[in-house]
């Protein structure tokens, strides 16, 4: 098998400039004569403006441009972008929505919260300037936890939204549900917390804006996730002109998570500056000001119940969640709270289900889309009730989750949480394929299930408590819309493929060269990558929700059997034969009647030569694909974690970690384990250590820096992880691709924390809100 096929480990390609240092990041970019912007924040969590003075700040050395919120409407910027989620029965009345510019104008509603915006020709010197603005504050009462937002005692962060409630949200069907539960034998309850966490990506948000006065054109280089939905959004929501007065460029981008998919307040604000001073502005956002300023994810508090019968059978599930959004609705404010949770629904069969989500407001920063947006958080209150179930029966964790399995026979299978989508063949929270018990079997296999009484008897004898934690994950993964791809051939042979998604550091030009090589029969050498430029791409959407192979790899599928094809009608002409005679087959075209054959780079040679081409075919050897689903993918799979605690310290260790996973086909089997290694992670930082935390008080951002928000460092990865898969392709794309870039963190966060419930259960503790840091186990090892 050669290497550059599908299923292959090949190593990533794009690795060698950024070991080398020849990456090209938006701060590496320099413009000639531009400038540094910057914005001054509130330092209250609520407050009125009284007042603002700007006069010493216009004299200081460097100064270029002051704005306040008057001068942004003076400027004619619109409101930020709303995207309202793809969920059943909704509709944007259902949200109370603001409005939210680019700077607060009479209130300030969290710390952090931009004020006025500031450029000089340096950024030092916009930062002194900066320091010359008065500003007179009246502090306001505020509220920052989520537990306390709809309290009648806490201030309105809005005057005209009562209790602080921005939405109301229900799906499943609650009378149905409340007569299972009454005839239920065994019912469990418990409430829980997913906390507060921040991206911090490598990179921070940049953006450098370049204003030409002469073309009425806008450049833009930029870091996130989608260049042509950030320039539909500032083209359409803040500067309502044609998307065509814009060019975005997004270049290498040092990882995103979700927080670079969105619309910051400070894109207009570069942009405009750039018109207003006729010169390129730039805007780099520093580690300190991005836990001030980046959209934070999760944040929510659930009261989940599960009904059982006497044989541990699932019978209905019902779930209350309140999630925080912060101060403003982000672009995406109720995707992640909304759009995932028929994922409560789990890999399990019930009668009946029922969720309601209220979203509320806090002074507190806007919460998004952070890596699987929504669906950890559905999967943690699945997993973490499936677990409390199994030890209040006193049953094994794995055979209740075996009992309750959806048979592979039984799919495609609709959960009680299922809708429809247009006239799409397969609905929402239908799952179309997989094989969950041989999955769930494969991974008890690997991580040694059968041993782990002998390991915990082990640690015990080693003063330790040892635990095991089961998570069997389903996520909705590629939700619907488009891809495009275009591929062309030279005269000389050298493939372009221009790619509407973009790459994060997931390694899209390995994918996209292996998908090239394996469809075309080329060699990687002649394949050239172009994304995320709207000038030489002419569509496409992006990258987000584990979507980038099945629509991007879908569209290049569609791109190159047009160019196969076409090649063939050329081929023939060539050969002496008619196309239907003509067999293609890696990288060579072949008359089958005949030993008679040319290459694809003779026939794209033959496709750009005047005279070598047959009549009434055009030149040039170009064709595009676009890919279009309504239907998203289920990629699912089972999570086995391993813990010890040290009862002194309340320290947890993750001791081993076994994924087995169906992702459909598996295109790079090396890229596949990395993002799954690398999602882990990120689940277990979270589950043991990361979380925003805001003053009760004062509603300053305590957890402010790395000294105060406990990023996992290489020493709290586990050193022993087993990643396999037992693919089942699924028919909602040509490839049969599931998603695969989120799991490990979906399935970490409900894998870790049961394994640390279940190393502690000795002791009497059925559950820590999250995150289990050493001081919260230790406390509750002392309280049992």
């Amino acid at each position: 098998m050669d290497k550059f096929e599908i299923g292959q480990p090949v190593p990533r390609t794009e690795d060698a400039k950024y070991l080398t240092g020849r990456g090209r990041f938006v701060d590496d970019i320099a413009l000639p004569g531009e400038c540094h912007g910057y914005v001054l924040r509130s330092p209250h969590a609520h407050a009125k403006i009284k007042s603002l003075d700007l006069s010493r700040a216009r004299s200081a050395p460097g100064f270029l441009l002051v704005w306040t919120a008057k001068d942004c409407h003076k400027a004619g910027l619109g409101k930020l972008p709303y995207i309202y989620p793809l969920a059943p029965s909704w509709s944007l009345d259902r949200l109370h929505n603001p409005g939210r510019f680019s700077l607060a104008e009479d209130r300030v509603r969290y710390v952090g919260d931009g004020v006025v915006f500031i450029v000089a020709e340096t950024l030092n010197q916009a930062k002194d300037a900066a320091e010359l603005i008065d500003i007179d504050y009246h502090p306001l009462g505020s509220v920052v936890a989520t537990v306390d937002a709809t309290n009648p005692d806490s201030p309105r962060i809005w005057e005209d939204c009562p209790n602080n409630i921005t939405f109301c949200h229900t799906v499943g069907d609650p009378e149905a549900t409340e007569t299972v539960f009454a005839k239920a034998d065994h019912i469990v309850h418990e409430r829980l917390v997913i906390s507060r966490v921040s991206a911090n990506p490598l990179e921070g948000r940049a953006i450098i804006a370049d204003y030409d006065a002469d073309e009425d054109f806008c450049t833009i280089f930029i870091a996130h996730q989608s260049a042509f939905g950030i320039r539909r959004q500032l083209a359409e929501n803040i500067f309502k002109k044609p998307e065509s007065k814009f060019r975005v460029i997004i270049e290498d981008v040092g990882g995103s998570f979700g927080v670079k998919g969105q619309f910051y307040p400070e894109y207009p604000l570069i942009l405009a500056a750039s018109k207003a001073l006729g010169r390129p502005v730039r805007w780099i956002c520093e580690r300190s000001e991005a836990f001030l300023s980046d959209y934070h994810g999760r944040d929510n508090i659930s009261e989940a119940e599960l009904a059982l019968d006497k044989d541990g059978k699932f019978l209905a599930i019902r779930v209350k969640t309140t999630a925080n959004l912060g101060a403003y609705p982000s672009t995406m404010p109720t995707g992640p709270a909304t759009s995932q949770v028929g994922g409560l629904a789990g890999v399990y069969m019930f009668a009946q289900a029922h969720v309601e989500i209220t979203g509320v407001y806090t002074n507190t920063n806007p919460v998004s889309s952070y890596r699987g947006a929504g669906r950890p958080e559905a999967s943690y209150v699945i997993e973490r009730m499936v677990d409390t179930a199994a030890r209040e029966l006193a049953m094994d964790p794995a055979e209740i989750r075996r009992k309750n399995m959806i048979s592979a026979d039984a799919l495609p299978y609709r959960t009680p949480f299922y809708w429809k989508f247009e006239d799409e063949e397969f609905g929402f929270f239908e799952y179309d394929c997989g094989d969950f018990v041989t999955v769930l079997d494969k991974a008890l296999a690997d991580a040694d299930y059968e041993g782990f009484e002998e390991r915990r008897t082990a640690a015990a004898n080693d003063g330790k408590y040892r635990g095991i934690g089961i998570a069997y994950i389903i996520e909705m993964a590629a939700s619907p819309g488009f891809e495009y791809t275009e591929i062309k051939i030279d005269a000389s042979g050298q493939i372009t493929l221009c790619a509407g998604t973009t790459d994060n550091g997931q390694g899209h030009q390995t994918m996209y060269t292996q998908l090239s090589c394996d469809f075309l029969g080329v060699t990687p050498d002649v394949v050239r990558i172009i994304e995320s430029d709207t000038g030489l791409v002419k569509k496409g959407t992006g990258t987000s929700a584990s979507r980038s192979t099945t629509m991007g790899g879908s569209a290049i599928f569609l791109a190159a059997n047009k160019i196969i094809d076409k090649g063939k009608i050329i081929a023939a002409h060539l050969l002496g034969g008619t196309a239907d005679d003509i067999v293609f087959e890696k990288g060579t075209f072949k008359l089958s009647s005949t030993n008679r054959l040319t290459t694809l780079a003779e026939v794209a040679k033959a496709a750009n030569t005047p005279g070598q081409l047959p009549p009434g075919v055009e030149p040039g050897l170009c064709e595009s694909g676009t890919h279009t689903s309504v239907s998203p993918n289920w990629p699912n799979g089972c999570h086995i974690c391993e813990v010890e605690v040290e009862p002194e310290t309340g320290k947890v260790r993750v001791v081993d970690y076994t994924v087995a996973e169906d992702v459909g086909t598996v295109v790079n089997p090396m890229l596949l384990t990395g993002q799954v290694k690398g999602g882990i992670m990120q689940g277990i930082g979270q589950v043991l250590m990361e979380e925003i935390v805001y003053d009760k008080d004062s509603g300053q951002l305590v957890s402010g820096s790395f000294m105060d928000y406990c990023m996992p460092r290489a020493d709290d990865f586990v050193a022993n992880v087993s990643v396999s898969h037992v693919p089942v392709p699924t028919k909602t794309n040509p490839l049969g691709v599931k998603g695969g870039g989120e799991s490990g963190t979906i399935g970490a966060l409900p894998c870790v924390m049961n394994a640390v419930i279940d190393a502690l259960s000795p002791l009497g503790i059925r559950n820590i809100d999250m995150p289990a840091t050493s001081e919260k186990v230790w406390a509750a090892i002392r309280a049992a």
